[in-house]
């Protein structure tokens, strides 16, 4: 885990990018099918776009057909939290970075069967990749 930033929102937004500063500090949500990893499919790790805690590995991304970037489980270790969001007039649980608490996206229990179960829906802004090797 990386340490953990205690920014302002003055320091957020001179730090994120307008789009990654709707995600990752108000849970906004970027278009369906818009998102530049939505089908990105290179070997490596995702990373949060606010702290650079890793998040999810390639090798759990698979194609849902949502419209944003899924996975079948996150990192290793505490990489990402769970809070139930009753926003929206939806019941679903969010999921934020553990270590910065920037809104990623949603978990669902619509994934791989073989795979847990589990779909992290995540916003491709929420994220930067970093390719193996």
């Amino acid at each position: 885990m990386r340490d953990k930033p205690e920014l302002s929102d003055a320091e957020w937004r001179e730090k994120l990018t307008p789009e990654q500063y709707h995600i990752l500090r108000e849970a906004g949500t970027e278009r369906a099918f818009t998102g530049k990893y939505d089908k990105h499919y290179d070997a490596g790790e995702y990373y949060c776009a606010g702290c650079g805690q890793k998040l999810f590995g390639s090798e759990d991304k698979y194609n849902s057909g949502c419209g944003w970037p899924a996975f079948t489980e996150p990192a290793e270790g505490e990489a990402v939290e769970e809070h139930r969001d009753v926003s929206h007039g939806m019941v679903r649980t969010e999921v934020t970075c553990s270590n910065c608490g920037g809104h990623l996206g949603h978990v669902f229990p619509d994934g791989p069967r073989d795979r847990g179960g589990l779909r992290y829906c995540i916003n491709s802004a929420a994220l930067d990749f970093e390719p193996e090797g």
